[in-house]
């Protein structure tokens, strides 16, 4: 005899508990590409820059909700969710986000997270593909859509890096070249704590937010299915019956969960994008942090999930190559570069296939 089937309420605990360790493991994947830098050019030690980058993390992550709106009612047809779709989705990102950084490699959570659901969405509505929203307007008259908020965003913001990295090294350039060494570093040592905090509070702001989508995306799934209509008066708080702004428990969870994943650090990929891409001084972590944290910033704004690792991948890849186009090892940017075209296709054929998997075994 097959065993019972957990109940629809543990299914969504165990979507809550999925969705809080891709939180986690975001904290220390994607924020080791912040405090990158800031560590390579040695102005902080690494335990000193991951306290700085989880305090301002956790900031951040209290901005603002515009990224999480796109994440949970933008991308996919809403009323097409199932829970098993929501698990399968984090699955896929988890296994992803854990492959790449055993790897060393630093590809973007949020790339992941949206592969997975769109994949997992797809094999949900069998293989309709018009589950996914390609591009269209809100209420509100906002276009949304996989097209304006993460397909045109990944092309061109790592090209805004780039260029906007090497611009304004160019021009710092210009300012300092007849500054003495040790005066640049002096001066831009403390500089670049302010452009590290404001790196922090930048990715707190955009990826915090997503896993803030995904579960109030897995409330409002599971208050459709009315898994929480025999719960007590007082976990009311639960139900979301149509999309509206996103609960504080959930903002504040993400916030505190993320934090907890940065205190953890990320050596590993701290030491590919700070010492094996190119060489950094403290002027040229100021630069990328700079550079990077201003285009996540304003993309935050505009509620689109943009790549923190795109953005200061290439943003120090512009700055090295205005200190000396050599300077950058371009063998370690091509690796990187294959870990960002397959991001997107590999976890939405994981998310597929967890989703088949789960209907299989009768989770629906």
């Amino acid at each position: 005899d097959r065993r019972p089937l957990p109940s629809p309420m543990t299914i969504f605990l165990i979507v809550l508990l999925a969705a809080l360790a891709f939180e986690y493991i975001n904290g220390f994947h994607d924020a080791a590409n912040a405090i990158a830098t800031v560590v390579s050019t040695k102005v902080l030690t690494p335990r000193q820059a991951i306290a700085l980058a989880a305090v301002f993390n956790l900031i951040g992550a209290l901005a603002g909700t515009a990224v999480a709106k796109t994440i949970s009612g933008g991308l996919v047809d809403a009323h097409a969710v199932t829970m098993n779709t929501i698990l399968s989705a984090l699955l896929a990102a988890i296994v992803w986000n854990l492959l790449t950084w055993w790897l060393g490699l630093p590809s973007s959570s949020s790339h992941a997270l949206i592969g997975g659901l769109c994949g997992a969405a797809v094999a949900t509505a069998s293989d309709n593909w018009s589950v996914l929203i390609w591009s269209s307007v809100d209420k509100d008259g906002h276009s949304v859509g996989l097209w304006p908020k993460v397909v045109l965003p990944m092309l061109a913001s790592p090209v805004a890096g780039f260029i906007g990295g090497a611009g304004l090294m160019f021009v710092l350039l210009i300012f300092i070249h007849r500054l003495t060494p040790r005066t640049v570093n002096r001066v831009f040592g403390k500089l670049q704590l302010v452009s590290a905090a404001f790196m922090g509070y930048s990715h707190g702001s955009n990826d915090a937010q997503k896993t803030m989508g995904i579960i109030t995306l897995a409330l409002f799934t599971a208050t459709k299915a009315g898994v929480f209509k025999d719960l007590p008066a007082w976990a009311s708080f639960l139900q979301i019956p149509e999309f509206k702004d996103i609960p504080l428990w959930v903002i504040l969870s993400c916030a505190l969960t993320m934090a907890a994943g940065t205190a953890a650090g990320g050596w590993r990929i701290i030491r590919t994008m700070g010492h094996k891409m190119v060489k950094l001084q403290p002027v040229h972590g100021f630069a990328a942090e700079t550079t990077a944290a201003l285009i996540i910033h304003g993309a935050s704004a505009f509620g689109i999930p943009v790549s923190t690792t795109h953005v200061i991948s290439t943003s120090i890849m512009g700055v090295g190559a205005i200190k000396r186009f050599s300077a950058v090892k371009w063998g370690v940017v091509e690796r990187i570069i294959w870990a960002w075209v397959l991001t997107l296709p590999v976890c939405g054929m994981l998310g597929y296939f967890a989703q088949r998997l789960g209907s299989i075994l009768g989770y629906h």
